[in-house]
């Protein structure tokens, strides 16, 4: 059987990007959902800028493809530094209809 290539498009709106320094993550038995959050200095308050929503399948192979992504830029441009606290599962809890966290 052959294998079949996708093509994706990149609109030039979705190719800007939006920048994110926040990502809070929550689950249900169903479904997982990423918010990026923009936060300033001195603000307590910040939108989320986009979210993303995945089945827990798709959300454990974007894990594998950050997990290997990140090890190849190390292996480039050296061990990535991280402030704070850097601690697995220290996160925000959050609602999936937005609110407040």
């Amino acid at each position: 059987m052959e294998e079949q290539k996708l093509q994706v498009n990149l609109s030039p709106e979705v190719a800007e990007g939006v920048y994110a320094n926040l990502a809070i993550i929550a689950h249900s038995s169903s479904e997982f959902v990423i918010d990026f959050v923009r936060t300033m200095p001195g603000v307590n308050q910040a939108n989320v800028k986009s979210r993303i929503i995945l089945t827990p399948e798709h959300a454990k192979k974007l894990l594998f493809a950050l997990q290997e992504n990140v090890s190849k830029y190390e292996q480039q441009f050296g061990k990535i530094k991280i402030s704070g606290n850097p601690t697995p599962g220290s996160t925000i809890p959050l609602s999936f209809g937005g609110g407040e966290a």
